[in-house]
């Protein structure tokens, strides 16, 4: 039971943190979409996934993606919610599987690759239906945009999340041990 709450109380802490960073960071980068931002907020779920596997992940993402959906992306309303779910679910799933079973520096740089080309591609059908269907976006506007904005900015915002992924993985993961309880790990 304790460690069941550790648990839940670290991935509030990820999700609180996740929150912050798409609060606080979120910059064009495609000029042609001003309206597609860059955010962080992938890395921390990344990071609960990795700790606590792909369930935790996708739990994560669903909790994120509310809060964003009636926030900063309020405009994008339900769809966006939506949309961010798959994509950033299909990303952090594949990852976090992947590095369940591969659990490496190896694993962990492949399972981030293998999630970033499936946001990547996952996100080419979401915005052929749902952009077109319910933001009345014309189907050969958006077939047009795939290789010039929804391919690289994909690829660019899950590259720089996974790259900053690897980068603080491992202070986390032994900030966050999932052995130890939390009050253990700051010195108390």
């Amino acid at each position: 039971m304790k460690s069941k709450t550790n648990k839940i109380v670290k991935m509030a802490m990820l999700c609180a943190l996740s929150i912050v960073l798409m609060l606080l960071i979120r910059f064009p980068i495609i000029p042609a979409a001003p309206y597609l931002e860059y955010e962080p907020a992938d890395v921390p779920i990344l990071v609960g996934g990795f700790l606590y596997g792909p369930i935790s992940a996708l739990i994560l993402t669903v909790a994120v993606s509310l809060i964003q959906s009636l926030t900063v992306s309020a405009s994008s309303g339900w769809v966006g919610f939506i949309m961010h779910i798959i994509s950033t679910g299909t990303f952090v799933l594949v990852a976090s599987f992947i590095y369940k079973k591969f659990h490496t520096n190896l694993g962990a740089t492949i399972a981030l690759i293998l999630g970033c080309i499936c946001m990547t591609l996952i996100a080419i059908p979401l915005n052929l239906f749902f952009t077109v269907r319910f933001w009345g976006i014309p189907h050969k506007v958006v077939v047009n945009m795939i290789p010039t904005v929804i391919i690289p900015f994909n690829l660019i915002k899950s590259g720089i999340n996974s790259v900053a992924t690897i980068v603080v993985y491992k202070a986390i993961e032994r900030i966050i041990s999932v052995d130890k309880p939390f009050n253990k790990q700051i010195g108390n």
